[in-house]
């Protein structure tokens, strides 16, 4: 067929073991079974029992439509992009499981302007800010002390503490302050009024990083799981 062509011969030859690449890779890569492959890192705790389109839904429209959006959006005839493949993993995405009423620390609260500073050295109005996904972990951050960025002019009137708030801040201990308060506020424990009772630091330094949760084994609400959530897309999509 290409005799006399070798050149012919080998980008026919490349064409077929590409094309089968490509069979092969549409065909197992979907499968649940090779979601490791796929994964960028190991889940984070909590998230081990998840499959990727739990969180990795399909994005709006088909492959032809969300190539010509995004070509549009790069030549300045569209004013935002789309999702390509799936869509992003973003608060919104988070929300849908973890929404509690009962959040101290909603992420939309950290929107207002007198957030402005903070926000700037911790951007608290993003779940990803602290819980980065694919890390094996609960918490990417560093350290416990990240509570300065809002409360460095913290007062507490009629301080239950033996040791006063003023005094932990003057002493620039933040590392105390998830000693003895849960940071969303859903756990149900009773919260320590001496020092001497609180969490100690290498038990809040090991649930950070995904170790067991020092706080209480109760919550006042429970995130939804996989199946649960399948069955709230369901029902939207009635």
């Amino acid at each position: 067929m290409f005799k006399g062509n070798p050149l012919r011969r080998r980008q026919y030859i490349g064409s077929l073991i590409g094309i089968a690449i490509g069979v092969i890779c549409y065909i197992i890569l979907p499968m649940k079974s090779a979601e490791d492959f796929l994964s960028l890192g190991p889940m984070n705790t909590g998230h081990q029992d998840l499959s990727c389109v739990a969180c990795h839904t399909p994005a709006k429209g088909n492959l032809f439509q969300q190539i010509q959006a995004n070509v549009a959006k790069t030549f300045g005839a569209r004013k935002s992009g789309v999702d390509f493949g799936t869509e992003n993993v973003d608060t919104k995405k988070c929300l849908e499981c973890h929404d509690r009423p009962n959040d101290r620390h909603p992420t939309h609260r950290f929107l207002e302007a007198k957030y402005q500073d903070a926000i700037a050295k911790i951007d608290a109005t993003q779940c990803e800010t602290c819980h980065t996904e694919h890390n094996d972990t609960r918490v990417v951050l560093p350290d416990a002390t990240f509570c300065v960025n809002c409360h460095y002019d913290l007062e507490v009137v009629n301080d239950p503490i033996d040791v006063p708030h003023s005094k932990l801040i003057a002493k620039k201990q933040w590392s105390t302050c998830l000693q003895c308060h849960d940071f969303h506020g859903n756990h149900i424990y009773k919260t320590a009024t001496k020092i001497k009772d609180t969490i100690s630091l290498s038990k809040i330094d090991a649930y950070l990083k995904g170790g067991k949760d020092p706080f209480s084994d109760k919550k006042k609400y429970l995130p939804l799981s996989e199946e649960e959530w399948q069955k709230v897309k369901k029902k939207y999509k009635k």
